[in-house]
């Protein structure tokens, strides 16, 4: 692929929400636990009812919901719901009209990047590893 159009679009880089591992807003913590462990993520976005990216779920913010409710045992959380747990830092999302300049500027700090539409739908996300593994393969 030409580096100049590739260059101009990030879309190249992206991996389709129908292929990544997501949670709603209303996902049980536990819900959320299995499905981080089922995955093998440290990090998982999370889109509310209608699709809307809303933020960034990680291992560090439920074990800091548990510390906070030590009193909770695994099953109790069935009974709350993600959504109310702190979130310590949502990785920053950027719209698919982004340029690479932005990108690059993001994904130095994200293993990941949401991209979404022009209204905030969550349509896939964009990571550290395909960025590097694409300028490893073709940098020989």
């Amino acid at each position: 692929m030409n580096l100049g159009k590739l260059m101009n679009n990030i879309m190249f880089f992206l991996t389709p929400k129908k292929s990544v591992a997501y949670v709603e807003s209303d996902y049980t913590v536990r819900q959320v636990i299995e499905k981080l462990e089922h995955h093998h993520y440290t990090a998982i976005p999370m889109i509310d009812e209608n699709g809307i990216y809303v933020g960034t779920i990680t291992e560090g913010d439920i074990l800091w919901f548990l510390k906070e409710n030590s009193e909770v045992n695994f099953f109790d959380l069935e009974k709350y719901s993600i959504s109310s747990i702190k979130r310590r830092h949502d990785n920053i999302a950027i719209p698919i009209s982004a340029t690479m300049e932005s990108l690059f500027e993001i994904v130095v700090n994200q293993s990941f990047v949401p991209i979404v539409d022009d209204l905030n739908h969550f349509i896939g996300i964009i990571t550290r590893k395909a960025i590097l593994t694409y300028f490893k393969d073709n940098n020989k």
